[in-house]
């Protein structure tokens, strides 16, 4: 394995990636390159979730969506089959991007393949460690994107949740509750939970 500071130095390559993201993340008055926010607060709940997690966890965590606004949603065709072949080279290209930073970083193979894993969110359901990643996925979603998200999809914004809450353990919904919400959000998760 790999010296404690192994897992700072892949942190901060990873965030020199994420840092120069175009794209602006707005919370609580403050503007943030859309990815390294949103990869800090996956590593948060991760750490929430899981604190003794295993170093590829908190590797996975940092880059689960690095560099992903190199791959525009708009190269892709509209639609479900669009949507998943999107998304299927975002997932290749994360674990990829990552690689080359931990193989730069003197990690060793297995590490990296875990990682890979890991960020590919292979045998979810069945693999621990992807599931605390779906878990944590998922409320990052409900914490920061969730409301702005809802308004905007206010007819299908039920059927949507439940999709996300299905994907996650009875332990990250019990988490899920936790979130604070505002009324209108509350009563969609509600709603949500009680059809599942």
């Amino acid at each position: 394995m790999t010296s404690p500071s192994s897992l700072d130095q892949a942190y901060s390559a990873f965030d020199a990636v994420n840092k120069t993201d175009p794209n602006a993340f707005n919370w609580e008055g403050e503007a943030w390159p859309r990815e390294l926010f949103l990869a800090e607060k996956l590593t948060e709940w991760v750490l929430k979730l899981a604190p003794n997690a295993p170093e590829p966890l908190k590797l996975a965590a940092r880059c689960q969506h690095i560099g992903r606004w190199q791959i525009p949603r708009r190269d892709y065709p509209e639609g479900r089959i669009g949507y998943l072949t999107w998304r299927k080279a975002l997932a290749q290209h994360h674990a990829d991007m990552a690689s080359g930073i931990l193989r730069d970083l003197q990690y060793d193979e297995p590490t990296i393949e875990r990682v890979r894993v890991i960020v590919l969110k292979r045998g979810i359901k069945q693999d621990p460690d992807v599931q605390v990643m779906e878990n944590a996925l998922c409320l990052v979603f409900l914490q920061y994107q969730f409301e702005s998200f809802r308004l905007d999809n206010e007819e299908k914004i039920v059927s949507i949740i439940q999709k996300s809450l299905l994907k996650m353990d009875e332990a990250g919904r019990q988490q899920a509750l936790t979130v604070e919400y505002s009324p209108a959000g509350l009563a969609v998760i509600n709603a949500a939970l009680a059809g599942l």
